[in-house]
């Protein structure tokens, strides 16, 4: 059987936006290429008044492949399409309509099976890898709740029975938290237990390190449900990547081979 042969136009956007990939070893960036073929094999991306580029499809199956990593042949069974908007859309799916403030969504109704995202949006999620925000791994992470067949911001499907009273806790006092003005997470995690897991995803996967320190007992939630230590995966790449003994200016380039100032990437994670 012919092997299929990664684009490296692919490659290349992987290695400029996906920050998640650059932290991979040699081999499981080909385990990750490979997923993403098959994610854009297996699910239909549609552009509406807009174009579905390279860069489009790239991120689109990054999103959807970050939080399953670690489940291998993670199949999205009740997504049949997904849309590619032009910019923020209404709760009418209307990019022309009053009252566009949506940049992503899971659909439901008429829409079922169908997500719904803001190409620019999307982008700028993997653009900015430390504002702990990113829409396309919030969508795919609502499709994950949903696995145990309801969207109720319980992952049941990922966690012991144990664990949950832990989780309702967990998320209960970080509201109160947010309602306060005193939680660095999203205050839209505080707009319903649904919307909770899907924050608590971004930011687990932009910016690891600082959930880990900021909310301890949420990141260990975390880890149980994605089978993934970052932040201590992201500790042990640094020292191999900083030596004690090596200095790198604020304005060098950064060692992990990101393309990016050494300021603008690395610095905070030491």
């Amino acid at each position: 059987m012919q092997q299929i042969v990664f684009p490296e136009e692919w490659r290349q956007i992987l290695q400029q936006y996906v920050h998640y990939y650059q932290r991979l070893d040699s081999t499981e960036k080909i385990s990750f290429e490979k997923e993403v073929q098959t994610f854009l094999h297996e699910v239909p991306i549609t552009g509406i008044k807009t174009k579905v580029d390279d860069l489009s499809k790239v991120l689109t199956a990054s999103a959807a492949i970050i939080p399953v990593f670690r489940f291998p042949a993670w199949e999205y069974a009740q997504l049949t399409e997904i849309l590619i908007y032009p910019d923020l859309f209404n709760s009418q799916y209307s990019v022309d309509g009053p009252n566009r403030n949506i940049a992503g969504m899971v659909g439901r109704g008429i829409m079922s099976g169908k997500m719904i995202l803001s190409k620019p949006h999307l982008i700028a999620g993997f653009e900015n890898q430390k504002d702990r925000s990113n829409v396309g791994i919030h969508e795919f992470a609502h499709l994950l709740d949903a696995t145990d067949g309801a969207y109720d911001g319980l992952p049941e499907f990922f966690l012991q029975s144990h664990s949950f009273q832990e989780w309702k806790e967990n998320q209960k006092q970080i509201t109160q938290d947010i309602e306060k003005g005193i939680s660095d997470m999203n205050p839209y995690a505080a707009s319903s237990e649904i919307e909770f897991f899907a924050v608590a995803s971004e930011y687990f996967f932009e910016d690891p390190q600082r959930m880990e320190q900021e909310k301890p007992e949420l990141y260990q939630m975390m880890t149980r449900v994605y089978k993934q230590d970052l932040s201590k995966r992201w500790k042990q790449q640094w020292y191999l990547l900083f030596p004690k003994t090596k200095k790198t200016g604020r304005n060098q380039a950064c060692p992990c081979q990101s393309g990016n100032k050494y300021k603008d990437c690395c610095i905070n994670s030491n």
